[in-house]
């Protein structure tokens, strides 16, 4: 792990908190350890869900240092672009589920994030804005695409194109973020939404997960199809035996992620 990034372990939840002060932006390093540390997280069988958070109040995360910009080094800008793309694609793919606690600002790769993260808990102070092209440049880190795919195009042109910031009332109002909570308690409700994901079959979930992500992309039927493949499929893990089995024996599951 980079000294930007801390990592800790509640029961079945990993917690990933953001540790740049003071605006918790993204270097090279941090960039580099997010990625190699949600694939061991995706290696870790008894992990299931998954929490981002940040300990300001004032920024969850500001996005890239521009100073690594000024110079308008093109090979800088390719290795950024990169180490961004990959980061928080490994990110999107986690096989659980992934939450953000959004705290302060998310601006820029501070938002983009968030985005990856399948859900979104942001406090009442949260500012949100992807306001790359002010200074010349665009969000690179999945930005352009996740946020269109999560707000549809009108209000993905409105923040992205007029450079508009809004607070966390709009976001919710938007579907940007999936609740809205007081100053100091999302990284609480994020861990109590984790809690909800570590009471369902992960294996379950992964391929919810994965059905759920897929319809962005492939054609309903192919879908349907997928669907009913992956159901089949579940027959050869031990949770779907147990599972069902501690339903009708009226006890509590113990998944084994198997």
């Amino acid at each position: 792990m980079s000294e930007a990034l801390i990592l800790e372990r509640q029961g079945h939840t990993a917690v990933i908190t953001l540790n740049n002060p003071p605006a918790n932006t993204w270097t090279a390093d941090s960039l580099r350890a997010l990625k190699s540390t949600v694939e061991a997280l995706n290696a870790d069988r008894g992990v299931y869900a998954l929490v981002i958070r940040s300990l300001s109040e004032k920024f969850f995360s500001a996005g890239a240092d521009l100073k690594l910009f000024a110079d308008g080094d093109r090979a800088v800008a390719r290795d950024m672009a990169r180490r961004f793309g990959e980061a928080f694609e490994a990110l999107a793919a986690f096989r659980g589920v992934s939450i953000a606690a959004i705290s302060g600002y998310a601006m820029g790769g501070g938002l983009e994030v968030a985005l990856a993260c399948d859900l979104r808990v942001a406090e009442t102070q949260a500012q949100l804005a992807l306001p790359e092209a002010k200074v010349g440049l665009l969000p690179c880190a999945g930005g352009t695409q996740n946020l269109t795919r999560l707000v549809g195009e009108g209000w993905a042109k409105r923040m992205i194109l007029c450079g508009e910031r809004i607070d966390a009332a709009r976001a919710l109002q938007i579907g940007l973020v999936e609740e809205l909570v007081d100053t100091g308690q999302a990284y609480g409700r994020a861990l109590a939404l984790a809690q909800q994901v570590e009471q369902q079959s992960p294996m379950a979930v992964a391929a919810c997960k994965r059905l759920i992500q897929n319809s962005r992309s492939q054609p309903l039927q192919q879908g349907y199809i997928l669907e009913r493949e992956l159901f089949v499929d579940l027959f050869d893990s031990e949770d779907q035996r147990e599972g069902v089995n501690a339903f009708l024996n009226k006890r509590t599951p113990q998944w084994q992620n198997r």
